[in-house]
Protein backbone atom coordinates (compact mmCIF):
# COMPACT_ATOMS: atom_id res chain seq x y z
CA UNK A 1 0.00 0.00 0.00
CA UNK A 2 1.40 3.36 -1.03
CA UNK A 3 1.05 5.75 1.87
CA UNK A 4 3.14 8.53 0.33
CA UNK A 5 1.24 11.82 0.27
CA UNK A 6 2.39 14.71 -1.88
CA UNK A 7 2.22 17.83 0.25
CA UNK A 8 1.86 21.22 -1.31
CA UNK A 9 4.64 23.56 -0.31
CA UNK A 10 3.66 26.20 2.20
CA UNK A 11 3.33 29.72 0.78
CA UNK A 12 6.74 31.33 0.47
CA UNK A 13 8.74 33.89 -1.48
CA UNK A 14 10.83 32.05 -4.02
CA UNK A 15 14.43 32.60 -5.12
CA UNK A 16 13.28 35.15 -7.72
CA UNK A 17 11.34 37.24 -5.20
CA UNK A 18 7.82 36.07 -6.11
CA UNK A 19 5.19 34.95 -3.61
CA UNK A 20 4.14 31.40 -4.44
CA UNK A 21 0.43 31.82 -3.69
CA UNK A 22 -0.12 35.32 -5.07
CA UNK A 23 -1.74 36.15 -8.39
CA UNK A 24 1.24 37.22 -10.48
CA UNK A 25 0.63 40.29 -12.66
CA UNK A 26 4.08 41.50 -13.81
CA UNK A 27 4.18 45.28 -14.14
CA UNK A 28 6.58 47.01 -16.53
CA UNK A 29 7.05 49.74 -13.93
CA UNK A 30 10.16 48.61 -12.09
CA UNK A 31 13.94 48.66 -12.28
CA UNK A 32 16.88 47.05 -10.56
CA UNK A 33 17.68 48.12 -7.04
CA UNK A 34 20.83 50.27 -6.98
CA UNK A 35 24.08 48.51 -6.19
CA UNK A 36 23.70 45.75 -3.67
CA UNK A 37 20.70 47.33 -1.94
CA UNK A 38 18.55 44.79 -0.14
CA UNK A 39 15.04 45.58 1.10
CA UNK A 40 15.11 46.50 4.78
CA UNK A 41 11.81 48.40 5.00
CA UNK A 42 8.16 47.51 4.35
CA UNK A 43 5.91 50.42 3.38
CA UNK A 44 2.14 50.07 3.86
CA UNK A 45 -0.17 52.06 1.57
CA UNK A 46 -3.82 52.23 0.68
CA UNK A 47 -5.30 52.70 -2.79
CA UNK A 48 -8.68 52.57 -4.50
CA UNK A 49 -9.55 53.51 -8.06
CA UNK A 50 -11.77 55.42 -8.36
CA UNK A 51 -11.42 56.62 -4.75
CA UNK A 52 -13.55 54.58 -2.32
CA UNK A 53 -14.69 52.21 -5.08
CA UNK A 54 -13.66 48.62 -4.36
CA UNK A 55 -15.55 46.98 -7.22
CA UNK A 56 -13.14 47.52 -10.13
CA UNK A 57 -9.88 46.09 -11.42
CA UNK A 58 -8.54 49.57 -12.04
CA UNK A 59 -5.64 49.24 -9.59
CA UNK A 60 -4.20 46.35 -11.57
CA UNK A 61 -4.86 48.16 -14.84
CA UNK A 62 -3.07 51.24 -13.49
CA UNK A 63 -0.01 49.26 -12.41
CA UNK A 64 0.04 47.40 -15.75
CA UNK A 65 -0.27 50.63 -17.81
CA UNK A 66 -3.56 49.39 -19.30
CA UNK A 67 -5.97 51.73 -17.47
CA UNK A 68 -8.73 53.20 -19.63
CA UNK A 69 -8.36 56.84 -18.67
CA UNK A 70 -11.71 57.70 -20.22
CA UNK A 71 -13.60 55.20 -18.06
CA UNK A 72 -13.95 57.59 -15.11
CA UNK A 73 -13.32 61.33 -14.69
CA UNK A 74 -10.83 60.70 -11.87
CA UNK A 75 -8.61 58.66 -14.17
CA UNK A 76 -7.83 61.66 -16.35
CA UNK A 77 -5.30 62.94 -13.81
CA UNK A 78 -3.45 59.62 -13.96
CA UNK A 79 -2.53 59.92 -17.64
CA UNK A 80 1.16 59.41 -18.19
CA UNK A 81 1.83 58.21 -14.65
CA UNK A 82 3.90 55.07 -14.24
CA UNK A 83 3.34 53.48 -10.83
CA UNK A 84 3.65 50.07 -9.26
CA UNK A 85 3.89 48.32 -5.92
CA UNK A 86 5.18 44.91 -5.08
CA UNK A 87 1.85 43.72 -3.67
CA UNK A 88 -1.83 44.64 -3.59
CA UNK A 89 -4.18 43.06 -1.05
CA UNK A 90 -7.79 43.21 -2.19
CA UNK A 91 -10.74 43.65 0.16
CA UNK A 92 -11.32 39.87 0.30
CA UNK A 93 -7.68 39.22 1.25
CA UNK A 94 -6.58 38.07 -2.22
CA UNK A 95 -2.94 38.95 -2.83
CA UNK A 96 -1.67 40.20 -6.18
CA UNK A 97 2.02 40.68 -6.94
CA UNK A 98 3.21 43.11 -9.59
CA UNK A 99 6.97 43.34 -9.03
CA UNK A 100 9.51 40.89 -7.66
CA UNK A 101 10.66 41.77 -4.16
CA UNK A 102 14.20 41.72 -5.55
CA UNK A 103 13.41 44.65 -7.85
CA UNK A 104 12.66 48.32 -7.24
CA UNK A 105 8.93 49.07 -7.55
CA UNK A 106 7.68 52.63 -8.00
CA UNK A 107 5.45 53.06 -4.95
CA UNK A 108 6.91 55.56 -2.50
CA UNK A 109 7.94 58.55 -4.63
CA UNK A 110 9.87 61.32 -2.93
CA UNK A 111 10.47 59.88 0.52
CA UNK A 112 12.87 59.54 3.43
CA UNK A 113 13.27 57.00 6.22
CA UNK A 114 15.48 57.90 9.18
CA UNK A 115 17.49 60.28 7.00
CA UNK A 116 17.82 57.85 4.11
CA UNK A 117 16.30 59.19 0.91
CA UNK A 118 14.67 57.32 -2.01
CA UNK A 119 12.81 54.66 -0.06
CA UNK A 120 11.97 52.76 -3.24
CA UNK A 121 15.63 51.72 -3.35
CA UNK A 122 15.41 49.68 -0.15
CA UNK A 123 11.74 48.98 0.51
CA UNK A 124 8.92 46.62 -0.37
CA UNK A 125 5.58 48.32 -1.01
CA UNK A 126 2.28 46.74 0.01
CA UNK A 127 -0.97 48.40 -1.10
CA UNK A 128 -4.19 47.63 0.76
CA UNK A 129 -7.31 48.20 -1.30
CA UNK A 130 -8.98 50.88 0.77
CA UNK A 131 -8.96 54.55 1.63
CA UNK A 132 -8.46 56.95 4.52
CA UNK A 133 -12.22 56.98 5.10
CA UNK A 134 -13.16 53.35 5.78
CA UNK A 135 -11.81 50.53 7.97
CA UNK A 136 -9.93 47.67 6.38
CA UNK A 137 -11.32 44.14 6.30
CA UNK A 138 -10.31 41.31 8.62
CA UNK A 139 -9.25 39.28 5.58
CA UNK A 140 -6.84 42.04 4.62
CA UNK A 141 -5.19 42.08 8.04
CA UNK A 142 -4.85 38.30 7.95
CA UNK A 143 -3.27 38.36 4.51
CA UNK A 144 -1.03 41.29 5.40
CA UNK A 145 0.32 39.65 8.55
CA UNK A 146 1.05 36.42 6.69
CA UNK A 147 2.77 38.34 3.90
CA UNK A 148 4.85 40.39 6.31
CA UNK A 149 6.00 37.25 8.09
CA UNK A 150 7.12 35.72 4.79
CA UNK A 151 8.94 38.88 3.72
CA UNK A 152 10.73 39.17 7.06
CA UNK A 153 11.76 35.53 6.81
CA UNK A 154 13.22 36.04 3.34
CA UNK A 155 14.78 39.55 3.55
CA UNK A 156 16.69 41.59 6.17
CA UNK A 157 13.66 43.73 7.05
CA UNK A 158 14.02 45.69 10.28
CA UNK A 159 11.20 48.26 10.03
CA UNK A 160 7.64 48.84 8.82
CA UNK A 161 6.22 52.28 8.06
CA UNK A 162 3.21 53.91 6.47
CA UNK A 163 3.49 55.95 3.31
CA UNK A 164 2.59 58.98 5.41
CA UNK A 165 5.57 58.30 7.69
CA UNK A 166 8.12 58.44 4.88
CA UNK A 167 6.39 61.20 2.89
CA UNK A 168 4.79 63.40 5.59
CA UNK A 169 2.70 66.28 4.32
CA UNK A 170 2.54 64.69 0.88
CA UNK A 171 0.82 61.39 1.66
CA UNK A 172 -1.74 60.31 4.27
CA UNK A 173 -2.03 56.56 3.69
CA UNK A 174 -2.57 54.00 5.04
CA UNK A 175 -4.76 56.43 6.97
CA UNK A 176 -6.38 56.74 10.39
CA UNK A 177 -8.29 53.46 10.18
CA UNK A 178 -5.19 51.30 9.80
CA UNK A 179 -4.57 49.28 12.97
CA UNK A 180 -0.81 49.14 13.50
CA UNK A 181 -1.19 47.40 16.86
CA UNK A 182 -3.14 44.60 15.21
CA UNK A 183 -0.45 44.20 12.56
CA UNK A 184 2.27 44.04 15.22
CA UNK A 185 0.34 41.44 17.18
CA UNK A 186 -0.60 39.33 14.16
CA UNK A 187 2.88 39.45 12.62
CA UNK A 188 4.55 38.65 15.97
CA UNK A 189 7.20 41.31 15.38
CA UNK A 190 8.83 43.27 18.21
CA UNK A 191 7.94 46.93 18.77
CA UNK A 192 11.33 47.98 17.38
CA UNK A 193 10.03 47.16 13.90
CA UNK A 194 7.48 49.99 14.20
CA UNK A 195 9.54 53.14 14.82
CA UNK A 196 6.70 55.53 14.04
CA UNK A 197 4.14 53.89 16.33
CA UNK A 198 4.61 55.17 19.87
CA UNK A 199 1.61 53.21 21.20
CA UNK A 200 3.10 49.80 20.36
Amino acid sequence: MNTHVTRRADPHIDAQGWLSNATRLPSPNFEARPGDAAPTLIVVHNISLPPDDFTTNAIADFFLNTLDHDAHPYFDQLRGMRVSAHFVIRRDGAVQQFVSCDERAWHAGVSSFCGRERCNDFSIGIELEGSDRVPFEDAQYDALAALVRMIVKRYPIDALAGHSDIAPGRKTDPGPHFDWLRLRHDSALPPSFFPFQSNI
